[in-house]
């Protein structure tokens, strides 16, 4: 891959990493790493399906918000179901990847910013007007505040950040790493009310619920200490970058990256770029003219939110009027945004002479996603059996019950859920889904300690994004292999095991550093949220 520092000058913990490297490499490719996933699980569900490995444990019920108890059991798929049902789902479960809809419909709006010359243009306007040593800081940085858009950071901001930081003439994959760390390690924090909020509160009310009748959990319920996290992970995130994972890399050997970066930008690209920011402006009023007014097209009507308040008693917060269409469009949203600044600049610029140009674009766009959509397809695969054996589901159960007969009580107990929530976090993807099953348990229980529920709520989200960035379960993990490999000096030197190595660092130092700032933070007994206590 790329040159590695002499060994004889690495401390223990770069020796660690070269180590996790090397062994991760020596493994298949990803793809064939997925599919022997997809065996080995397969085989491993007829076993402890056969030895009748199960758990039982209480769950928010998605159907009626009521609490369940529900025994599961490790589903055996090496039956006449089991079979037919790998067989019978194999296209859904690569349409329905949660990454591949948002990678393709992004990519065409990226791909005719990108083949226009709007992107190079506002890298080159980036370039002139951004301090070398602030870079990293802003891309991790911007990582963090694209949460706000969904999924939007994994498909267009971690490639963008190996661009940009080409554009300064440093490492293409510490920039991958930077937007990657803030995207994903950092998918929690935010300086805005995200999409995730009232989901992950929703869920929490219902187990508050259990043991606190009429209690709820709001949207906001966590916004001070995820407001300051976002300058936390921030900081910390762009210096691992300069000072850990940037040099471990070494010098850049892969592909050349062509940026045309002269210190004058030309009358053509001054023009385009008005007219893009022209257009940009103008579609921003269309989004908001479709969102804030009364009875606007993208939140719900007055009859609908009637309905809400009949089902769920209670009046929908501002999220959760505009979830189910405005958050249901924002990739769309996404490559509009791209798409006609794109158009505007490459008229302006006259880089677009005529539609064919601008197919030719979309074209080149998806074709560059070859290797992403192989790698999709195969981990969908893997996903679908992983999740049909129950055997995630048994795992972080068993987890969740050794730490209640520990015993552990008080901020403690927090800080274990924060590192148990980091260790499930490698086998079950999704906020939402590992909240249903750890929340009916954790919540009553650290009620019983004194502990809010929102507090315990807290806890389970910072130990939700520390270890994204180096589960390969992840769904967005194989992507940015794909996204990587295109700067490996050979294809067949990029694998898991160079993602997770330069990855870890960011884990490892944002689970502590985050936990550290937990920790403070209940010491110092700041509110965590708007009239929202740590305490009951």
């Amino acid at each position: 891959m790329s040159t590695k520092v002499e060994s004889k000058k690495l401390g223990f913990f770069q020796k660690f990493l070269n180590f996790v490297e090397v062994t991760g490499n020596k493994l298949p490719h990803p793809v064939a790493m997925f599919f022997g996933f997809f065996v080995i699980t397969i085989i491993l569900s007829a076993v402890l399906s056969k030895m009748g490995v199960s758990v039982t444990y209480n769950e928010i019920s998605k159907a009626s918000g009521q609490i369940v108890e529900k025994t599961t059991t490790v589903q055996n798929l090496l039956t006449r179901s089991g079979i037919r049902g790998i067989f019978t789902t194999v296209v859904n479960n690569f349409t329905g990847h949660a990454a591949l809809g948002s990678i393709v419909v992004a990519m065409l709006g990226v791909g005719l910013a990108e083949g226009t010359g709007l992107m190079n243009a506002l890298i080159k306007k980036l370039v002139l007007s951004t301090p070398k040593n602030l870079v990293s800081a802003i891309v991790v940085f911007a990582g963090v505040m694209s949460n706000i858009a969904s999924d939007a950071g994994y498909v267009v901001l971690i490639p963008l950040g190996a661009v940009i930081f080409a554009s300064f003439g440093r490492h293409p994959l510490a920039g991958i790493a930077a937007a990657f760390a803030g995207v994903s390690g950092g998918f929690s924090a935010n300086l805005l009310i995200g999409t995730t909020d009232p989901l992950i509160g929703g869920i929490s009310t219902s187990a508050a619920q259990i043991v606190l009748p009429g209690y709820s959990v709001d949207p906001t319920a966590n916004f001070f200490f995820m407001f300051a996290s976002t300058f936390l992970i921030t900081i910390l995130g762009a210096y691992i970058t300069d000072k850990i994972v940037e040099p471990r890399l070494g010098e850049y050997t892969g592909p050349k990256i062509e940026v045309d970066l002269n210190s004058q930008m030309t009358s053509e690209e001054k023009k385009g770029l008005r007219l893009a920011g022209i257009s940009t402006l103008a579609f921003i009023l269309l989004i908001l003219a479709c969102v804030l007014p009364d009875n606007a097209i993208l939140k719900l009507t007055e009859s609908e939110i009637a309905k809400f308040v009949t089902i769920n008693n209670r009046q929908p917060g501002t999220m959760e009027i505009l979830r189910p269409f405005f958050s249901q469009s924002i990739v769309f949203i996404l490559m509009l945004s791209f798409f006609i600044p794109g158009l505007a600049y490459g008229m302006g610029a006259k880089t677009i002479k005529g539609h064919k140009d601008v197919i030719k674009s979309l074209s080149n766009a998806m074709s560059s996603c070859g290797q992403v959509f192989v790698i999709i397809f195969i981990s969908a695969q893997f996903v679908y059996v992983f999740t049909k054996s129950n055997i995630g589901i048994v795992i972080a159960v068993k987890l969740a019950d050794i730490m209640k007969d520990m015993g552990i009580s008080g901020i403690w107990a927090a800080v274990g859920l924060i590192f148990l929530t980091a260790f499930v976090n490698l086998f079950i993807g999704g906020a939402s889904s590992k909240w249903l099953m750890l929340s009916p348990v954790f919540i009553p229980m650290f009620v019983g300690l004194g502990l809010s529920p929102e507090y315990t709520q807290l806890a389970y989200r910072i130990g939700d994004s520390t270890t994204n960035i180096i589960s390969p379960l992840m769904s967005y993990f194989p992507i940015i292999v794909g996204f990587a490999s295109k700067y490996a000096k050979n294809e067949e030197d990029m694998g898991i095991g160079t993602i997770i190595a330069m990855m870890l660092p960011y884990s490892i130092v944002f689970l502590i550093g985050w936990t550290i700032m937990f920790v403070a933070w209940t010491y110092l007994g700041i509110p965590i949220g708007p009239g929202v206590s740590m305490f009951l």
